[in-house]
């Protein structure tokens, strides 16, 4: 399956999906790793896998209009059956979410619907809540609201700082994300009617749930 992978940092999800092409766990092909930031680590990781590698700095447009219309045109040059978004750090326009509707997927470091946005770790201390963790989601319009794949729960410890709630979480991403890539690339996982389909059952909202207590 021809992939292609948003990134806009140091790339440890990217990380995963490249370890598991290269070990065979992953029937993918990643045919591009493309960064809006040049300096991004990932694109070391990719280079270094042999993947070829683009940089289209967001900074040179005048509107997330065009920016996207000129990403739509790098990415569709390589004709991918998945576009993986591994902490791609923009807000993406309707139309470019439209066209990619159904082979989008985002990581996003919270039990979604929870937590949609930014600094998820320190606000699920704040709250009290017992439990955090990460969701893969298809994209849609609304930003970290289409429908959830699989999740990852890891309990919230006494004492733990965002930082440390964040090291746990990440852990559970670089397993979940590969998973979730490996269903869909089987034919498995899809979404319809703005529901996750896996083997042609809807799953629930929190999607298919996997608990990581064994960190306690």
């Amino acid at each position: 399956m021809n992939v292609v992978v948003l990134i806009s940092g140091g790339g440890t999800n990217l990380q995963a999906l490249i370890d598991g092409q290269l070990d065979g766990s992953l029937n993918i092909d990643i045919k591009s790793v493309i960064s809006n930031k040049a300096d991004a680590f990932g694109l070391e990781r990719a280079s270094r896998a042999n993947i070829q590698t683009d940089v289209l700095d967001h900074k040179a447009f005048d509107s997330r209009e065009s920016f996207d219309q000129s990403l739509i045109k790098i990415i569709d040059q390589y004709q991918p059956e998945l576009v993986v978004l591994a902490g791609f750090m923009r807000i993406l326009t309707p139309e470019f979410t439209r066209h990619y509707l159904g082979r989008m997927i985002n990581i996003h470091p919270s039990l979604l619907p929870k937590y949609q946005g930014l600094h998820t770790h320190k606000r699920a201390i704040e709250a009290g809540d017992k439990e955090h963790g990460c969701s893969v989601h298809f994209v849609t319009e609304e930003l970290d609201g289409g429908p959830t794949a699989l999740q990852a729960v890891v309990p919230i410890q006494e004492g733990d700082t965002p930082e440390m709630l964040a090291q746990r979480v990440l852990t559970q991403e670089h397993i979940i994300f590969p998973r979730t890539v490996q269903l869909f690339s089987e034919g498995r996982l899809r979404m319809e009617n703005n529901d996750c389909l896996l083997d042609g059952e809807v799953l629930p909202t929190e999607g298919l749930q996997i608990r990581s207590f064994d960190q306690e």
